[in-house]
């Protein structure tokens, strides 16, 4: 790095120096926080004034809230290491940051709904721009899926604020499934890259793991397809022919588990947070191959395999790695942070089995994990590295 530039980002205050430490800090916060509001709206202790109701205020919230934070943090950070150029920090993160507060705050602020969807849209627009900006002026052209995978996720949140307008109850189903599906997507492709090198990294095996494309551009593939499914209404009728995708994303899924398992992953919690949370991607896969052939009675539980499962135990174990690599410390988390990755799983887990009966005790395990997540992290990311390194 240039001196100049050096000296540049080191007056830039730690927490707005990269995109992972704002996100990741109010991403956690606001995923315990969303989580205990909704379990007690649902069990009639509070009832905010929110526009569509708490049903589609947890909805939205939930993949384009949550998800979408996690996922830029990740992403507007790993774009740096991909491109060799300065990431977005300083005012402009300020900036892009606030809008995603300020579309969080809105469900909550008497505004017009316009305002509220102008926000939110205005948040996911305004990241994948930059994204683009990065990834296209460097023909990173090995990442331009993301920007596709981004940019039909942008087309759902649009789909859903507009079933929201309307009060078209399917309309945002559709909406919300579709998204929940693609950020599997995007969670199979990230998790295809790093999964292999931290498991390949934490047990010091020398050998990497061997690339298959084709299988990547198949799990691509397949689940763009069932998220077109979702947005056009055909997944939320059960057909045995529409289990067929499903079945070949559980083969994948299943595959790359097996070519990814050493016993040493057991160890070590950084490892096996990673592998469960990615096996959870697998259950959600075959719980809709199961509904759809009749085996199994709701889709929802599939649904919130994905949602709290992949998409939360992914989540989790990959801030808790990202955030210890881009401070400049040693990859060994804090001791509670092995509880914090099995209350997310066993949270999963009786969400997926308990079914409504159980929802306040896998909102506690969700809330607590992402509250250990907070209390040991939130010094690390609002703190300079370690090592001195302006990032």
């Amino acid at each position: 790095m240039h001196l100049l530039d050096r000296q540049r980002a080191l007056a830039i205050a730690p927490l707005w120096r990269l995109g992972f430490r704002p996100f990741f800090v109010a991403g956690a916060l606001f995923a315990l926080l969303a989580v205990a509001l909704w379990a007690a709206a649902l069990h009639g202790l509070t009832n905010p004034a929110v526009a569509g109701g708490m049903l589609a205020w947890h909805r939205h919230e939930m993949p384009f809230g949550f998800g979408l934070a996690i996922i830029a943090g990740f992403l507007l950070t790993a774009v740096q290491t991909w491109t060799g150029r300065p990431g977005l920090s300083g005012r402009p993160l300020i900036a892009l940051f606030g809008l995603w507060l300020a579309a969080r705050l809105a469900w909550f602020i008497p505004v017009p709904l316009a305002v509220l969807i102008m926000l939110q849209l205005g948040f996911i627009g305004l990241f994948i721009a930059q994204m683009a900006r990065q990834l296209i002026t460097t023909r990173q052209r090995n990442n331009y899926p993301l920007l596709l995978v981004l940019s039909l996720l942008a087309l759902c949140q649009s789909l859903t604020l507009t079933g929201l307008a309307q009060g078209n109850d399917e309309l945002q189903r559709r909406g919300v499934l579709a998204a929940l599906w693609l950020v599997a997507v995007l969670l199979s492709l990230i998790g295809g890259r790093v999964i292999p090198f931290f498991t390949q990294r934490g047990l010091g095996r020398v050998e990497a793991f061997a690339a298959h494309p084709w299988l990547d551009r198949l799990l691509l593939a397949c689940g763009v397809l069932v998220a077109a499914l979702f947005a056009s209404g055909h997944n939320l009728l059960a057909s045995p022919w529409l289990a067929a995708p499903f079945i070949v994303l559980s083969v994948l899924h299943g595959l790359r588990l097996w070519r990814w398992h050493l016993h040493g992953i057991w160890r070590v919690p950084l490892l096996w947070s990673l592998h469960l949370g990615y096996a959870w991607l697998l259950v959600a896969t075959l719980g809709m191959v199961a509904w759809h052939l009749g085996w199994l009675r709701q889709p929802s539980l599939a649904s919130h395999a994905l949602a709290v499962g992949a998409m939360g135990g992914l989540v989790l174990a990959m801030m808790a790695r990202v955030s210890l690599g881009h401070t400049g410390r040693a990859l060994q988390p804090p001791r509670a942070m092995a509880w914090a990755f099995g209350l997310l799983n066993l949270g999963a887990l009786i969400r997926v089995t308990a079914g409504s009966g159980g929802l306040w005790l896998a909102a506690a395990c969700w809330s607590t994990a992402f509250a250990l997540f907070a209390w040991h992290y939130a010094p690390m990311l609002w703190r300079a590295r370690v090592d001195g390194h302006p990032g």
